[in-house]
């Protein structure tokens, strides 16, 4: 039986969230970003801000970049990211 998009995403959460590597901070992004659209509920999630804090600043942009997809290309993406830098996602 075929894993849905769904049950791969979370396996890749888990392993994203268990891992030890350290990564570059646009890696991080991306992973934030992904995950954010991926798991939203009503609307498009936008992190509190405070003027002059960069933090912020890098993932309101990171957001930004994938407003357009979907969630369920944003799980496929988050899947995709967690491939190339940590591992296969297997069942």
């Amino acid at each position: 039986m075929p894993e849905t998009t769904d049950e791969k995403f979370l396996k890749a959460y888990d392993m994203a969230s268990k891992t030890n590597q350290k990564f570059a901070p646009d890696v991080m992004l991306h992973f934030y970003a992904y995950y954010k659209k991926a798991t939203q509920v009503n609307g498009f999630y936008i992190p509190p801000t405070n003027e002059g804090d960069l933090r912020n600043a890098f993932k309101i942009n990171a957001l930004l970049q994938v407003k357009n997809l979907s969630k369920q290309e944003a799980r496929e993406k988050y899947v995709e990211l967690v491939e190339e830098h940590i591992g296969e996602v297997t069942p």
